[in-house]
């Protein structure tokens, strides 16, 4: 299952950014950082929900600090075979789990403009990284339930309809936006690979912009959340590795903000 959280932000504010100049390398260095106190540490890894499979990520500091570490934590963790969901709260009161029509159109042309890149879910690295972990019976958990995540699809707010356009103008088939999709999946993709925090903090302040709603769902109330998890975590000895998607560990809301504001300074290794 792609992650359709990165996919929706995508589609509701589409990045106008642009592949870097440097050329793809066979190798990549995602963005890790790590806080620590006297008998905890905690490393915190950026993660890309599909990639292309071209680049070899999982080694040297990020393979060290896997392996070192004694569980891994995931946004969620999706059962295999058929997934019988449970109502869930928000505030006190029962959600609906079932998307809104004009979200799951705009996640799917998401999906497929990674898909055109050659990007594909069982390369993504949150995928290589649980299925090592199985493969070592180390602990797989989740930050937040699949049913809190599909929850949170019911109150995206719908897609902004275009103005339709004036006599004479040319008529959008939807082409348009698909190719800033795909430009915008590669450029992103790119920039992971290269441990390159600043695509991720445009894209973050362009969904901010147009759809504040939607960006304070997926990012600023969720970001905190992780952080107090992580805050309560380091009360407890031993190593963890929490893979995250990148974008939430850039911007002026992401985890390590809402760490520094708990009094927890991270430190960034790769």
């Amino acid at each position: 299952m792609f992650n359709a959280l990165l996919a929706a932000a995508i589609a509701t504010a589409p990045p106008s950014v642009h592949a870097s100049a440097q050329p793809l390398a066979d190798d990549a260095s995602p963005a890790m950082f790590v806080v620590r106190d006297e008998d905890t540490t905690v490393y915190i890894f950026g993660t890309f929900h599909a990639l292309d499979g071209k680049s070899d990520w999982f080694k040297d500091r990020v393979r060290a600090a896997f392996e070192g570490s004694d569980e891994l934590i995931l946004e969620t963790v999706i059962p295999e075979g058929p997934v019988k969901l449970k109502p869930t709260a928000f505030r006190g009161q029962p959600l609906p789990v079932t998307p809104s029509a004009s979200f799951l159109a705009t996640t799917r042309m998401a999906i497929n403009a990674g898909k055109s890149q050659g990007m594909q879910v069982g390369n993504g690295a949150d995928n290589v990284l649980r299925h090592v972990a199985e493969a070592q019976g180390k602990p797989v958990e989740g930050l937040e339930t699949l049913e809190l995540q599909l929850s949170m699809f019911s109150r995206m707010p719908a897609a902004a309809t275009s103005t339709p356009p004036k006599a004479g103008q040319p008529v959008d088939d939807g082409g348009s936006q698909m190719q800033s999709l795909t430009d915008a999946m590669g450029a992103m993709q790119a920039a992971w690979k290269h441990g390159d925090q600043s695509v991720f903090v445009k894209m973050l302040s362009q969904l901010e912009k147009a759809s504040p709603d939607t960006y304070r769902v997926m990012f600023t109330e969720r970001n905190a959340r992780w952080a107090d998890w992580i805050a309560g975590r380091m009360q407890t000895p031993g190593t963890v590795f929490v893979a995250v998607g990148a974008g939430h560990l850039a911007g002026k809301d992401s985890v390590l903000v809402h760490l520094a504001q708990l009094g927890i300074t991270s430190a960034r290794l790769n």
